[in-house]
C-alpha cells in the first residue's frame, strides 16, 4: 500500500544536459521530481483559487468605497441633520436678534449653549446611565430620566441649556447613546427691570409674551436676526420708575402697582413697570399674578384723572370757561347713592378750583351741562372706550357701561363707572397737554425725523391744551396732587 493519495502519480526522470536544462554551474545535473494533479484534487484547487479571487475582489471593493467616502468627507462640506432636527425640536437655526433700549443698552440677547439628548436604542444600561446622569446633574429627576432612556423612540431630550461645566461632566461619563445639540438660550441681562415689556420665550426660542411674542418673526426670522430691535424705553427711567412704584406699593401695603412714563410729543413710552413682576430668565417659576401686566392688561376705575377730560370737554365745547362757578356746598344724591367730595370746601367753586381741589360734586354738575352724548363721543375719540393699541398682545378691554345713563355721565366725570387701562389714561392725558393731538403710544424708538414730523389726530385746540397744562400744574402746586410736584 502506498501512503500517497491515489490521485497523484510519481514519475522520476532526469533532464539531459541541454540548453533547456536547469543546470547550475559547478554542480552536477540532478534529478528533479514533478507532480501532476488530476481528478478530484484538481477540482479542489480550482475551487480554492476561485474563492480566493472572490475574497480579494470583495476586499478591493470595500477599500474602494472607504476611499471614496474619505475623499467625499474631506472635499465636500455637508450639513448633517441631527436627531434633534429630525424630531422637529431642532435648535434655532439663527441666533435670535438682540433687543436694546433707546440708547443701545442690551435688554435681551441669545447665547450659544449645549443641550443633552439621548438615543435610547444606543444606551446599553439605562439604569446605570440614569444613576450617573443624576449624580452629575442633580436637578434631574431619576425616574423621568430612566423613562426617557427606556423610550422606544430614537430621540429624547434629557436637559436643555447646559452650562459648560455641566457639559464637561456629562462628557466625562462616556455613556454611549448620549449626545449634545447646540441651541440658543435667551438671556435678559437686566433681570426683572423690564420684564413685562420684554416678555420671554419658550425653550425652543419662540416668543410667548411681551415684545418677544409681538415681534416673534422679526426677532427670529432668517436674514434679519442680526439687526437689534430698538425700544423706546430708557433703562435709566425704567429703573427709577420701578423703584418709585415699589416704594409706594410697600408704603400702602398694596397687592400691586403700575406706572408709565411717556413722551407726550412722540407717544414713546420711556418707562413701563408693573408689580409684582418676574425674572424673564426663569419665567416658569413665576406665579400667575406676577405675569399679569397691570399697566396695559388690567382695567380699573382710575378716579380723579378723568376730571381732566371733563374740564377739557367743557372748555373745548364752550359749555364752561375758567370763570364758570359750580355749587359744591353739599353732596348730590342720586337714588340711593351720594356723590360727595373727599376734600370738601362746602362752597361754590370755579372751574380751576373744581379741578385743583378735585371736587366730585363740581365735576358731576359740569358733566351734566356737557351731556352724556358729547361726553361719550369725546372719550371715544381719545380711545378710552376700546382696547388700546400697543406692541404688546397682552392688552385689556375697557369695561364700558351700557346703557350710558345720566348717573353714568355724572360718575364717569370723576373716574367711576368706566374701567380702562393705565396706558389709556396716560395716552389721553398726553393728548390734552401736547397741544391737543392724540398720538398713538409706542414701545419702539422713533428716529429724530419721525419725531419732528409727528402730527396725530386733533382732539382739542392749542388754547384748551395750554389751559389744561396750567390747571395740571396748579393741581400739584396748590391742590391735592402735591406729592407729584
Amino acid at each position: 500500500m502506498s501512503d500517497r493519495p491515489p490521485a497523484m502519480t510519481e514519475r522520476p526522470f532526469s533532464l539531459p544536459h541541454s540548453s533547456h536544462s536547469t543546470h547550475r554551474p559547478g554542480r552536477p545535473g540532478r534529478a528533479v521530481r514533478y507532480f501532476r494533479i488530476d481528478g478530484a484534487g484538481k477540482e479542489t484547487m480550482e475551487l480554492a483559487r476561485s474563492r480566493l479571487l472572490v475574497a480579494a475582489a470583495l476586499f478591493s471593493v470595500g477599500f474602494l468605497v472607504l476611499a471614496i467616502r474619505l475623499v467625499d468627507l474631506g472635499l465636500f462640506e455637508r450639513v448633517v441633520e441631527t436627531p434633534a432636527k429630525r424630531d422637529g425640536s431642532s435648535a434655532i437655526a439663527a441666533a435670535r436678534a438682540d433687543i436694546v433700549d433707546r440708547n443701545g443698552v442690551l435688554l435681551a440677547t441669545s447665547l450659544r449653549t449645549a443641550s443633552l439628548y439621548a438615543d435610547p436604542k444606543l444606551v446599553l444600561d439605562p439604569e446605570d446611565a440614569a444613576d450617573k446622569l443624576t449624580k452629575v446633574l442633580p436637578d434631574l429627576n431619576r425616574t423621568r430620566v430612566l423613562a426617557r432612556l427606556r423610550s422606544p423612540t430614537r430621540f429624547e431630550w434629557i436637559k436643555r441649556d447646559l452650562t459648560p461645566e455641566e457639559e464637561w461632566r456629562v462628557n466625562s461619563l462616556g455613556i454611549p447613546g448620549l449626545a449634545f445639540e447646540e441651541e440658543d438660550r435667551r438671556i435678559y441681562p437686566q433681570g426683572r427691570l423690564a420684564a413685562h415689556v420684554l416678555g420671554f420665550v419658550d425653550v425652543d426660542g419662540n416668543g410667548l409674551a411681551g415684545i418677544e411674542r409681538f415681534f416673534d418673526r422679526r426677532l427670529g426670522g432668517a436674514g434679519i436676526a442680526g439687526a437689534p430691535l430698538a425700544l423706546s424705553l430708557d433703562i435709566r427711567v425704567q429703573h427709577i420708575l420701578r423703584e418709585e412704584i415699589l416704594r409706594a406699593m410697600e408704603t400702602f401695603s398694596a397687592i400691586g402697582a403700575a406706572g408709565l412714563v411717556m413722551d407726550v410729543n412722540s407717544g414713546e413710552i420711556l418707562g413701563l413697570a408693573s408689580l409684582p413682576d418676574f425674572d424673564p430668565n426663569r419665567p416658569g417659576g413665576a406665579p400667575p399674578e406676577a405675569l399679569f401686566n397691570r399697566a396695559v392688561q388690567g382695567v380699573y376705575e382710575l378716579g380723579s384723572g378723568f376730571k381732566a377730560f371733563t374740564v377739557a370737554i367743557a372748555l373745548e365745547t364752550g359749555v364752561a370757561s375758567l370763570d364758570t362757578v359750580y355749587d359744591a356746598t353739599k353732596p348730590i344724591r342720586v337714588g340711593r347713592f351720594l356723590i360727595r367730595d373727599h376734600h370738601p370746601k362746602a362752597r361754590p367753586l370755579n372751574v380751576p378750583e373744581v379741578f385743583v381741589y378735585s371736587s366730585n360734586i363740581g365735576a358731576a354738575k359740569m358733566a351734566l351741562d356737557i351731556g352724556g352724548d358729547v361726553q361719550r363721543q369725546f372719550l371715544e375719540r381719545l380711545g378710552l372706550l376700546r382696547a388700546p393699541k400697543l406692541e404688546l398682545l397682552e392688552t385689556g378691554e375697557p369695561i364700558v357701561p351700557h346703557p350710558w345713563r345720566e348717573v353714568t355721565t355724572m360718575t364717569v366725570s370723576y373716574g367711576h363707572g368706566l374701567a380702562v387701562t393705565p396706558l389709556q389714561l396716560t395716552a389721553g392725558i398726553a393728548a390734552l397737554v401736547n397741544g391737543g393731538r392724540l398720538i398713538p403710544a409706542t414701545l419702539l424708538r422713533k428716529d429724530d425725523d419721525v419725531r419732528r414730523n409727528m402730527s396725530g389726530e386733533r382732539i382739542i385746540s392749542p388754547e384748551t391744551s395750554l389751559a389744561m397744562r396750567q390747571l395740571l400744574r396748579l393741581a400739584v402746586t396748590q391742590g391735592t396732587g402735591s406729592n407729584a410736584d
